[in-house]
């Protein structure tokens, strides 16, 4: 199994695909599955793979997201896994091959799930039945240095919530020496960009709201901006404080816009819902972490104000009682870094404590 593991991270790795385009992964993962005769549902409209293994009415699943990033690497943009779905897709089909021939009183429906780095994966997954009777549900994912070293596992990681907003100010061009004339839409950016430092949440809450793009003016120096493009990452712990967030913010660009006579535009986009931990996969995930790796390996929960599209899961499903594992692994200089590297001999072992956290969901009456 260990060699199988590294070698299929190997490919993986080597063959990454963007969101949506998954084509040459999703036939991999089938072709394995074929090879070892599980049963499993390819999509004529998706990508992605959807298989089960044991029987009964009861179903324990778990995710594997196997799309890539599109980022700049060694000065070239190009397709990248640098935020470690080769690693998830790898484990999840370690975990796969340790139980596949074991006798089992319930059903284990693996979900390789495309487009999580576009935040809507797993809807286009949950369309296709991927929760039909699932009562757990377990997500594995590599941790940087900064949150888990080599040689912890984490039961549960408590994801924030994630939101994005793409605008648009409409207003007039105006010579350069006629001002009076027209909008100024640098004039509205700088104003929103001040606006945003006054946005306050409670200190004991986690979140930030940030300008993260903006794009105005042309190659003529002499010609006030009228119209610009802006966009805005907005983030929270909790979903609750992140629509708080969104709401202020929708009030503020209106105001805004009344004070500088220009019409701002909105279009929200790719909101990614923070983590609800489930008491009890969480528990079963503890437990295995501690059998196969001791007490001292253990963390119950980390914090981070990355977001996951696996939650998405718990928001279409309420009841769902899902963990997602969190795995260290030396991992610098960090996640989404173009030059991501960790420890890959650390993928045989979350493929093991993934299987034997099924195992002991499975066993559950």
């Amino acid at each position: 199994m260990t060699t199988n593991v590294l070698n299929w991270f190997e490919h993986f790795h080597a063959h990454p695909e963007v969101s949506w385009k998954e084509e040459k992964t999703t036939k991999t993962i089938a072709d394995i599955l074929a090879s070892w005769n599980v049963r499993h549902e390819t999509f004529d409209d998706v990508t992605g793979v959807i298989a089960e293994i044991g029987t009964g009415a009861n179903v324990i699943a778990v995710r594997a997201d196997i799309d890539a990033l599109w980022q700049q690497v060694d000065g070239e943009f190009r397709a990248n896994h640098s935020c470690g779905h080769d690693a998830n897709i790898s484990m999840v089909l370690g975990a796969l091959e340790l139980l596949k021939d074991e006798a089992l009183s319930k059903r284990i429906r693996f979900i390789f799930q495309p487009a999580e780095e576009q935040g809507n994966g797993s809807l286009a997954m949950i369309n296709k039945g991927a929760l039909d009777d699932v009562s757990h549900l377990y997500g594995i994912h590599l941790r940087p240095l900064e949150e888990l070293k080599r040689g912890q596992y984490a039961a549960a990681i408590q994801h924030g919530a994630a939101l994005f907003l793409k605008g648009r100010i409409i207003g007039d061009d105006a010579h350069g020496a006629r001002p009076h004339q027209g909008q100024n839409a640098l004039d509205v950016v700088f104003t929103i960009q001040q606006m945003l430092k006054s946005i306050y949440l409670s200190p004991f809450e986690p979140h930030s709201i940030k300008l993260t793009g903006v794009q105005a003016g042309s190659d003529n120096m002499n010609i006030i901006p009228g119209n610009a493009t802006f966009s805005i990452d907005v983030r929270a712990q909790q979903n609750k404080e992140l629509l708080e967030l969104r709401d202020r913010l929708e009030t503020i660009l209106h105001q805004i816009s009344v004070l500088h006579g220009v019409e701002i535009e909105l279009e929200w986009q790719d909101f990614t819902p923070g983590a609800e931990i489930g008491k009890h996969s969480s528990r079963i995930t503890a437990e295995a972490i501690i059998a196969l790796h001791g007490e001292d390996a253990l963390v119950n929960r980390i914090v981070t104000s990355g977001s996951d599209d696996f939650h998405f899961y718990t928001v279409e499903k309420p009841g769902l009682d899902a963990t997602m594992i969190g795995i260290g692994a030396n991992l610098t200089p960090g996640l989404h870094h173009p030059q991501m590297t960790f420890d890959r001999d650390v993928l045989p072992e979350g493929a093991a404590l993934l299987a034997e956290t099924l195992r002991r969901a499975v066993a559950i009456r």
